[in-house]
């Protein structure tokens, strides 16, 4: 199941995608002469060949998660589905590239520039003359005009998710010519590349009535490579078939099918001959790579290979000594015996045979693989508990080694494991920049001294329930009131030089040492907040040693946590790394946040980090209780009620951010009947300087004044620390051996009409191996 919270990007920010206080923003990380934004971290892996090499004609069975319940993109239950069919049958006039940003499409546009900004932002679109739509009518200002009075957001008649950039528009008109549309701002925009795609025909958005009905199940007009043959829901599938009337390259395929086919089913389609292309995840890739034959690269390590890059072992996986141990037994004396084991032989024979012809029928596909245009996040929930104290949500990102969650996700698949640096953009894209040291690096010393300073301390009060004893301070009050007088306190003179540990945060001047010194004070002597008018790094810009080294206070006292309570160890040892702190607690309550993730069969890799997330929180004493929830009800009923504690789901990227985040982080506002409007901030973390930056990134025309203000966003949003950015979702397609131009596309929109399958001795283009580096350090 893919979490990317919501659909395709003309939705995804849709209704429907603490104040930090003043916040130098520290000097982005890795800002040097070089452009921050990086390149993309892994190349798409499609095939790639040339339309000679690709045959004409044939049938593309690509699995899909759904048949849309509507063809119109701009309506609140379009999903990724009506993005796919939009992409293939509608005309956009700006696509993606291959590092994330839009690009002309020259079937629809010969040009689009901005001419005038004074008084007024205009644009100007010059349209291909061959440009028309399948009923033969020209493309041109009378659907430009439709779709922005339909989006403009004036006139409540028209059922739509988003405005945004449309309100923004004062009129449209023709221009020098038929094939010229003039395009007056009333605000500058600019995000003005994002409008009209997908265009829909006047036909469609000319009317209330049209743009909310006559879409859904048909597209009567398209103006693209494909045309929908038919919506077939007892099928679950979309037909899309030639245009005739498209006047670009002709469409290699003779259909796409695009059916509907459940995650954990597709293996068994792909067995069955029943699809041609399809998204899976890392066991079904497993499978397919197993029985495609080794890699292409066993340097690479992917998930294809076994232990040591070598080949994984059979499904049987019986050493010569079992074998024959079995053969003892079913030849034996032992009748019972015998007759038993000669059942387990047939029925292992049975197995083994399934498995090779599964192999076989799965020896035709191969595994593509990529990065995703989305990120997986862990997103805190800042409206009430624990979570509502900035402090604390600190110290829970500070917790974590996103460097480790990344590996652990993408190390075993061959692909680059960096941790994403910014909430706004991925690497390659312009607006790119990493931006996570307004927050600083893991140090879970820190982050007890932010819990600490919260009030959060070990061995806190807890309130006992009828028929236990009480916990933390209380309890240990009471054992040492029933101690006095057997056993003589000792002095601190008297100490034996051993520690115990677990017990280090105890002081014998009765002072709290962890994360502070004896006047109260961090240790680091700032306050958390000015850690950012440096590289954002604080002491994380040290050598590392005094990171859970075992660091003396000037107590003398071992301050390093974890370990087992009991065991001894000399005076000055450090404590095991990775070991659980003593659980917190603050008023009579520990603290322990509640973890909520999706259960079904698609989201091992969320649980798989949710583990580990629950590991590293418990380094430094917080505990978590984790809720499992069926995946239909994850999001609308927890995520978007904001019914959890903490929560791991993903966001698509955008070319366009000042428009398209400005809802995930935008500070909820109250709205008429007295609820909170959160609009896509599902966190409820926002600030007032985060609005501003992006009001402003969204109004200047300069591009490289816009990526430094959405740079300085992100700072205080990872400042703010409401969701904590993990990695770049992988992105993994089984695809028959002789299909080009299709497969893990990373950031580029596909390109329908070269799709198709090769003739017979040619051969499509492929990555060496996706590339794949360590994490940055």
């Amino acid at each position: 199941m893919s979490h990317v919270g919501v659909g395709p990007r003309a939705v995804m920010r849709s209704v429907a995608f603490l104040t930090a206080g003043v916040l130098a923003v520290p000097a982005l990380a890795g800002c040097t002469s070089e452009d921050p934004s990086g390149k993309p971290l892994a190349e798409r892996d499609v095939a790639a060949a040339a339309r000679t090499s690709v045959s004409d004609g044939g049938t593309l069975r690509w699995a899909v998660d759904s048949v849309p319940d509507t063809l119109n993109a701009f309506q609140s239950d379009a999903d990724a589905t009506t993005t796919r069919v939009a992409q293939a049958v509608l005309p956009s006039m700006f696509r993606m590239d291959e590092t994330g940003s839009p690009v002309r499409n020259p079937d629809y546009l010969e040009s689009a520039e901005v001419v005038d900004t004074e008084p007024k932002q205009v644009v100007v679109y010059k349209l291909n003359q061959q440009a028309v739509w399948s009923d033969g009518r020209e493309i041109g200002a009378a659907d430009f005009a439709a779709q922005w009075r339909a989006l403009s957001g004036k006139d409540s008649a028209y059922w739509t998710a988003r405005n945004a950039g449309y309100d923004r528009i004062e009129k449209i008109e023709r221009g020098a010519s038929d094939l010229e549309v003039k395009v007056t701002f009333s605000r500058p925009y600019a995000d003005w590349k994002a409008l009209f795609t997908p265009l829909y025909p006047k036909d469609v958005t000319g009317t209330p009535d049209a743009f909310n009905d006559g879409a859904r199940r048909a597209l009567k007009v398209s103006a693209g490579p494909f045309a929908v043959k038919k919506v077939d829901t007892k099928g679950d599938q979309v037909v899309l078939t030639g245009n005739p009337r498209w006047w670009g390259e002709p469409a290699k395929l003779d259909q796409i099918v695009l059916r509907a086919v459940p995650r954990d089913e597709r293996v068994s389609e792909l067995v069955a001959g029943k699809l041609d292309l399809a998204e899976i995840d890392p066991e079904t890739a497993d499978e397919v790579g197993l029985a495609a034959g080794p890699p292409r690269d066993a340097a690479t390590g992917t998930p294809l290979m076994g232990p040591g890059g070598s080949p994984a072992a059979g499904a049987q996986g019986r050493s010569a000594a079992e074998a024959l141990r079995s053969w003892a037994v079913a030849n034996g004396s032992d009748e019972e015996a015998a007759e038993e084991e000669v059942l387990a032989r047939e029925e292992r024979r049975e197995a083994e045979a399934k498995t090779r012809r599964r192999q076989q029928a799965l020896s035709g596909f191969e595994v593509r693989k990529s990065l995703e245009p989305a990120y997986t996040q862990l997103a805190l929930n800042g409206a009430d508990g624990p979570l509502a104290d900035e402090r604390v949500r600190r110290a829970v990102a500070r917790a974590l080694d996103r460097e480790k969650l990344a590996e652990a996700v993408l190390k075993p698949l061959g692909l680059p494991a960096e941790p994403v640096g910014s909430h706004l953009a991925l690497s390659g894209q312009p607006a790119y920049a990493d931006g996570s040291g307004a927050l600083g690096e893991q140090n879970a010393k820190e982050a007890r001294a932010l819990l600490a300073d919260a009030g959060w301390v070990p061995g806190g009060p807890v309130k006992k329930k009828d028929g236990e004893e009480a916990a933390g301070a209380e309890k240990d009050k009471k054992d040492e009131e029933e101690k006095d007088g057997k056993d003589e306190k000792k002095s601190e003179g008297d100490d034996d030089g051993t520690y115990i540990v677990g017990e280090d945060n105890k002081n014998t001047d009765g002072k709290n040492t962890d994360g502070k010194n004896t006047d109260g004070k961090n240790t680091d002597g700032r306050n958390e907040g000015d850690r950012n008018d440096d590289d954002g790094g604080g002491d994380d810009a040290k050598d590392g040693a005094d990171r859970e080294s075992g660091e003396k206070h000037s107590s003398g006292k071992n301050t390093a946590q974890g370990g087992a309570p009991g065991a001894y160890a000399p005076k000055g040892t450090a404590a095991p790394a990775g070991a659980a702190a003593a659980p917190l607690a603050k008023d009579g309550k520990a603290l322990t946040l509640r973890f909520v993730l999706p259960s079904g069969p698609g989201s091992e890799t969320l649980r798989t980090v949710a583990d580990r997330i629950t590991d590293m929180l418990k380094e430094i004493g917080i505990g978590t209780e984790v809720s499992k929830v069926p995946d239909e009800s994850y999001f609308k009923d927890h995520i978007a009620a904001g019914e959890y504690d903490l929560a791991l789901y993903s966001w698509p990227a955008s070319a366009f951010p000042a428009t398209d985040a400005r809802p995930i982080y935008a500070k909820p506002v109250p709205a008429a009947d007295g609820s909170l409007n959160v609009a896509q901030n599902y966190t409820r973390v926002g600030t007032d300087q985060v609005d501003q930056l992006f009001d402003r990134a969204m109004t200047t025309l300069d591009q490289k004044e816009a990526r430094g203000l959405l740079r300085k966003a992100d700072s205080r949003i990872w400042a703010a620390a409401g969701s904590v950015p993990l990695y770049q979702r992988p992105q993994l397609v089984a695809a028959r051996e002789n299909l080009a131009n299709a497969g893990a596309f990373g950031f580029e929109t596909p390109v329908y009409e070269d799709m198709g399958f090769l003739k017979k001795g040619a051969h499509g283009s492929r990555p060496s191996a996706p590339a794949s580096s360590s994490p940055s350090s």
